[in-house]
């Protein structure tokens, strides 16, 4: 039975950002570390993820299953479940702030309001990042479409950004040594 598998020291580890693959198959989440992921993210119950993959599982969905190693939580739901890594979804620097006084995760989950017209996602999600405060990993939420959307997440000074598992090759790099 392998450790615990600590979402923040595996997309704090190594030079650059860490990419988190969405996954909804085993299979999606085997390929997704053999191209280079750092963790891999579900909103749903995956048969079988586990034995696919080593990497830390970061639960998107309500009530975790035990095998998820982070969970991520709106703050106007509350705090997550305590016995695994808290990731807290903010979506603009009052939700930031509230999250900060009542719960002080580790981990923030920046994510572009859909109604927020007057920025593009991702100058949404990199407007809350300086509000993150030193110390604490900051993971962004957004659709990029190229590795120079994730290079400017990167320089912006971002931890992570959560992927569809299909698009890991093209968004991570670099080529792993052990693929």
């Amino acid at each position: 039975m392998p450790g615990p598998r600590l979402l923040s020291q595996r997309i704090s580890e190594g030079d650059g950002i860490a990419i988190i693959a969405q996954v909804d198959t085993a299979e999606a989440a085997r390929l997704a570390e053999q191209h280079g992921a750092k963790a891999v993210a579900a909103s749903r119950h995956v048969p079988g993820i586990r034995e696919a993959t080593s990497l830390p599982l970061l639960w998107l969905g309500p009530a975790a299953p035990a095998e998820a190693d982070a969970c991520a939580f709106r703050p106007d739901a509350g705090e997550g479940d305590s016995a695994v890594e808290l990731v807290a979804e903010v979506r603009d620097g009052e939700e930031l702030e509230d999250v900060l006084e009542r719960f002080d995760p580790e981990i923030f989950m920046l994510v572009a309001r859909p109604e927020d017209d007057d920025l593009e996602p991702l100058d949404a999600v990199l407007e809350l990042l300086p509000d993150v405060p030193a110390g604490k990993l900051a993971i962004a939420h957004v659709e990029v479409s190229s590795r120079d959307e994730v290079l400017a997440l990167e320089r912006a000074g971002m931890d992570a950004v959560l992927v569809p598992a299909r698009d890991v090759p093209g968004l991570v790099g670099h080529t792993p040594l052990d693929v």
